[in-house]
C-alpha cells in the first residue's frame, strides 16, 4: 500500500511537468538590460563655436561640431568646416575632465566648471565652442 501510495504521488508530480510542451523547458534568455551611460553618451551633441586659432589659416567664427557615439566612450568628431577633418577619438576621465584617451587630438569638456564648454585641437587648428543640442534619447 505504501508502495502504490509514493509511485502515485511520485506520478502526481511529475504529470504537470510532463504535459507541458518541450518549448516550456527550454532555457529563456533574460531581457537585455538597457546599456550603462558612458562618457561618449555624455559628451554626445552638437557644438556651435569658433575656430580661435589655426597654424595653417585664419580663425573662423560660426563653426558647428557635431560628436556622435560611436562605441564604449569613443566618439566621431565631425565639423561643417572642412578644415577640421572628421575624427574617431577615445575618451577618458581623468578628475572633472572627460578628454582624449589616446591620439594626436585635443578634446577636452570641464565637467563642473563649464559642462556644456568643448574645446578641440585637431590637425593643428583649435575650436572652442558651446553645446546646442543633445541627441534624442533612446528607447
Amino acid at each position: 500500500m505504501l508502495r502504490s501510495l509514493s509511485v502515485a504521488a511520485v506520478a502526481a508530480l511529475l504529470l504537470p511537468a510532463a504535459a507541458l510542451p518541450i518549448a516550456a523547458h527550454a532555457e529563456t534568455k533574460p531581457a537585455t538590460a538597457p546599456r550603462k551611460a558612458d562618457l561618449a553618451d555624455r559628451v554626445a551633441g552638437t557644438y556651435k563655436g569658433d575656430v580661435i586659432s589655426d597654424a595653417r589659416g585664419s580663425s573662423k567664427n560660426g563653426v558647428t561640431i557635431t560628436v556622435t557615439r560611436v562605441g564604449p566612450n569613443k566618439v566621431e568628431v565631425k565639423s561643417s568646416y572642412a578644415r577640421l577633418p572628421t575624427v574617431t577619438i577615445p575618451l577618458e576621465k581623468a578628475m572633472d575632465a572627460i578628454l582624449a584617451a589616446s591620439g594626436p587630438y585635443v578634446f577636452l569638456i570641464d565637467t563642473v566648471r563649464s559642462p556644456d564648454r568643448l574645446d578641440l585641437t585637431i590637425d593643428d587648428a583649435s575650436w572652442s565652442g558651446n553645446r546646442v543640442a543633445t541627441p534624442p534619447a533612446k528607447k
